[in-house]
């Protein structure tokens, strides 16, 4: 939520600013603004809406300067309104913040601010860290910067220039990411990798309470008592292209398409035809035998991806598992007794709600594990132990490619625990492999005919309404299907067990309105299914099936359907997902919005 970029160098600054404020969009925001330092004085200009509508030839004689910094805000406090958007400045435009984050004690600070005489020109908590700085500045812009922040509650990723400094950028984090970019003779500050990725491929990940003090030659970096501290420098591996459309119309489409590559770069390292190989684990034998519990904890899509791994480990490595929502879990007294696991899983490993569960969960003596998508995130350094997925950068709001990559992992590590606990004989561990092999496959036959997927979303794309059911291991993939036509196209939809749609949304069926069934073949719920099926043609629903290849028993009840190979029961989900993703991105299109970028929403909520 809300991106950040500043760069310091021999550069003009405002092409990289912006170039970086467009790689930034998929966090999502309302407004953006620039700041630069030029004959000694800061310029900013700012405005609400998309950075694509910026009169560039306007601003571009106004932002000189080979210092700078951009913004993109989220609105947390105070209206969508340019002068709220960032940067924020003290009252002579002096210093200029960029900030990400929340500053949770910002009401008192600006009444003691106020009674120094500071004037406020904003509604934000951010003009309070402005006038903090100021109020501190004697000359040492970064130590200034020090003793805001520890005034500071909250969390922030700050970025700051002074008109005073004009070679020097101060960024500093506390529970919000915020990267810094090793350059030749240049540096940048970004709140993701992809912003700085075009310039170079070396980073530092802040940490918690760290400060780093930029200039052209050189980055130092400090930690909150002021002392210099050393940092690993850390070599990305994917490069720019990677983050492109290369061709596609939408990073959704292309993220889609790639899941087949996704799926593949996640698991071929680490299987042979007999056994899954997870030495990333770092446990014992003997500790996995000691398991007693396995807790998930994880937000929105992962979420989902979470209740499917209940049924992987349950059904397969019988081990009992809770799936929590992360923002509940820390807000109650978990019990977490020896031989429980903390399994946390998100994409971006910034997550914010995750990484305080997977914190509180530690601070009860659990082992936390997670399964993350980006390496050197704030989760993976909380962990003892990272299951990666190799899903590479995933840059649509909408998870696709990152959901299926994290049920492969999932399903690996069911495996892995089975085999070793002694509940899965060597010829189930071999079939297991095999299905699993054959997935990525099964996937792209789906990708690579959408016509009618195409033709189903050209009928239902004036949709307001939309029901969503499925039994068993397919009754996540029903919530997920009814979360992706939400997120991108703004239809309300709702996800349900098939069996619970008698105890309410039964009501709500008609002729106009579609109940999208994920009715696999199976040898458990089949004829329940069937039988929830009916239930709705008997009160005039339009019945859309997303079915198993060959099963004309359910294609002859359906109005609609959509055809998924065969598979497993256990890997069933992540064939019938890409039918209903596809859905979801192509309505979204038919009713004209950009599927990449969904009002209201941001790819890594950093905030709780």
């Amino acid at each position: 939520m809300c991106g950040i970029i500043g760069y310091v160098g021999s550069r003009e600054t405002l092409p990289i600013l912006l170039k970086g404020l467009s790689c930034l969009e998929y966090r999502g925001y309302d407004s953006w603004g620039i700041a630069t330092i030029h004959k000694g004085a800061i310029a900013i200009e700012k405005d609400i809406g998309k950075v694509k509508d910026i009169d560039v030839p306007a601003i571009s004689s106004l932002l000189k300067g080979t210092i700078g910094l951009a913004h993109s805000r989220w609105a947390t406090h105070g209206k969508v309104t340019r002068e709220n958007a960032h940067p924020q400045t003290d009252a002579d435009a002096g210093i200029a913040v960029i900030h990400n984050g929340i500053i949770e004690n910002y009401a008192e600070l600006k009444n003691e601010l106020e009674n120094k005489g500071y004037l406020f020109s904003s509604e934000t908590d951010t003009e309070v860290v402005a006038h903090l700085i100021r109020d501190s500045y004697k000359g040492n812009l970064r130590e200034a910067v020090l003793c805001a922040i520890r005034q500071i509650e909250g969390s922030y990723a700050l970025g700051v220039i002074c008109r005073d400094v004009p070679d020097r950028i101060i960024a500093a984090r506390n529970e919000s990411p915020l990267v810094v970019g090793i350059g030749n003779g240049e540096q940048f500050i970004a709140s993701d990798v992809p912003a700085v990725l075009e310039h170079t491929n070396r980073v530092v990940y802040l940490e918690n309470g760290e400060v780093a003090e930029l200039s052209a030659e050189r980055v130092s970096f400090f930690s909150l008592d002021g002392k210099e501290i050393e940092k690993e420098v850390h070599t990305i591996t994917w490069n720019a292209e990677q983050a492109q459309k290369q061709g596609y119309p939408h990073f959704m489409l292309k993220e889609i398409a790639e899941q087949q590559i996704a799926i593949e770069q996640t698991i071929n390292e680490r299987m042979t035809d007999d056994e899954v190989l997870l030495p990333e684990l770092l446990m014992s034998e003997a500790e996995v035998k000691d398991i007693k519990r396995v807790i998930i904890v994880a937000c929105g899509t992962s979420w989902h991806a979470g209740l499917i791994g209940e049924f992987m480990l349950e059904e397969i490595a019988k081990i009992p598992v809770e799936v929590e929502y992360a923002s509940e879990f820390r807000y109650r007294n978990p019990i977490v007794e020896k031989g429980t696991i903390i399994l946390g899983i998100s994409q971006s490993g910034e997550t914010a709600d995750t990484l305080a569960a997977l914190r509180e969960a530690k601070r009860k003596g659990a082992r936390v594990i997670s399964i993350v998508n980006v390496q050197g995130s704030s989760i993976t350094r909380e962990s003892d132990a990272v299951l990666y997925t190799h899903a590479g950068p995933e840059i649509g709001v909408a998870s696709t490619k990152a959901f299926s990559s994290q049920l492969a992992v999932l399903y690996l590590l069911t495996v892995f625990l089975g085999k070793i606990r002694g509940v899965l004989p060597l010829q189930q561990v071999k079939n297991r492999i095999r299905d699993l092999r054959l997935l990525p496959l099964q996937i792209q036959s789906m990708v690579d005919d959408t016509t009618e997927v195409e033709r189903l979303a050209a009928r239902f794309s004036a949709t307001q309404h939309a029901l969503y059911l499925g039994r068993g291991i397919n009754y996540p993939i029903a919530l997920e299907g009814a979360l992706k036509l939400k997120e991108v196209s703004y239809a309300h939809a709702e996800g349900y067990p098939a069996a619970e749609m008698k105890h309410g949304p039964i009501a709500l069926i008609d002729k106009k309105m579609p109940v999208v069934f994920i009715a696999t073949k199976d040898d458990r719920t089949y004829k329940k299914i069937i039988s929830n099926i009916e239930e709705v043609r008997a009160r005039g629903g339009i019945v859309i099936g997303i079915v198993s290849k060959g099963d004309n028993e359910i294609v002859a009840k359906t109005d609609y359907h959509l055809i998924v190979p065969k598979s497993s029961y256990i890997l069933t989900p992540l064939l019938a997902v890409v039918p209903l993703q596809l859905l979801a991105y192509f309505i979204a299109v038919k009713r004209g919005f950009d599927p990449d970028k969904p009002k209201n929403l941001a790819k890594s909520v950093t905030v709780e």
